[in-house]
């Protein structure tokens, strides 16, 4: 049987393969089309909380760094402070002793570089030039005490309580304080501080202990055993005497007891205690203040004699200034 063909079957097949075309350059065009760049990965770094933590300790390391500089600046400011004070401590030092060559005699100079505080008194107060000037005169035993004058009706004794005073010194501090009570049969008070200013009998604290027997004898009593702490400068004690005790209608002297000076200047007390002291209406001082060393620093090498020196000079410059005398024994024993 033969197969008829239809008359526009031609014409169809060609519509069909230029669709077919079409459509296939389109899905080519859309192909290499370009629409944007791909989204980028991203992937975290597990060291990233490392790395952070350790940014933050150099951040620390370098504050402390820092803060360590700056302690150190001000630790070397503070021991260049320290060296200048030094120097300037050895500079007074040396210009004592050029005074002491100036001011002593050979006897003297020659007991103080032996170590030795031979010396009765360096230099002689208006009372004791006056004293002297009577020499032919009989004494009473009764007017003074190693050149002291006893004319006050309140006595404050102001004791170094020191280790070098309590270690070697301290039977002679009580026998000397004893001989001092003796020729002041009767007075109106005492007091004893040592020389920071510290009451031995803190119930008399700022107030006069009655002079009475059994007082004096409490007072030896205690003096045997006590041993308050002490910075070996008598300059708290003399300060705090005279501030609490001072009155214009008592006549009262202080007894400064000690063996050595620790203090920075001598000039800066010698100076203040002038302004707390201040003279009455006649010239004099509102306090005597008299002074006893002892020659403890002298049984120490020459070197390691001068805050011995020290004392003895800053209390011959207080007792000329306020009316009293030094007086350096001899022995400490």
């Amino acid at each position: 049987m033969s197969l008829h063909r239809r008359g526009n079957e031609p014409s169809s097949i060609a519509f069909l393969d230029v669709m077919t075309c079409g459509f296939g350059a389109i899905i080519l065009l859309l192909m290499i089309a370009k629409f944007g760049d791909p989204p980028e990965i991203v992937s975290e770094d597990p060291r990233a909380a490392q790395i952070s933590a350790m940014q933050r300790a150099l951040i620390n390391l370098r504050d402390e760094v820092a803060s360590e500089e700056q302690a150190q600046s001000a630790k070397r400011e503070q021991l260049t402070a320290w060296q200048k004070e030094s120097q300037k401590m050895r500079l007074s030092l040396k210009t004592l002793r050029t005074s002491t060559k100036k001011s002593t005699s050979d006897a003297a100079l020659n007991a103080i570089v032996a170590g030795e505080l031979k010396t009765a008194h360096q230099e002689l107060t208006e009372e004791m030039q006056r004293l002297y000037a009577q020499r032919n005169r009989k004494r009473n035993r009764k007017d003074l005490i190693g050149g002291i004058p006893v004319d006050s009706e309140y006595i404050v004794f102001i004791i170094d309580t020191s280790g070098s005073m309590f270690r070697y010194a301290w039977p002679k501090v009580i026998s000397q304080i004893v001989e001092t009570l003796e020729v002041y049969p009767k007075v109106k008070g005492i007091q004893i501080l040592n020389d920071m200013g510290s009451y031995m009998f803190t119930s008399y604290s700022g107030q006069w202990i009655p002079d009475t027997r059994g007082r004096r004898k409490a007072v030896i009593d205690r003096l045997r055993n006590w041993n308050a702490f002490s910075n070996s400068s008598p300059t708290e004690g003399i300060m705090a005497a005279i501030r609490t005790f001072y009155s214009p209608d008592k006549k009262i002297s202080l007894f400064v007891y000690g063996d050595e000076f620790t203090g920075r200047s001598i000039r800066e007390v010698v100076d203040f205690v002038g302004k707390l002291n201040r003279t009455d209406a006649s010239g004099k001082p509102r306090v005597r203040i008299h002074a006893i060393g002892f020659p403890v620093q002298a049984a120490n090498p020459p070197h390691l004699q001068a805050t011995g020196i020290r004392f003895a000079s800053l209390m011959r410059e207080l007792t000329r200034r306020n009316g009293g005398t030094f007086v350096g024994l001899n022995e400490f024993r």
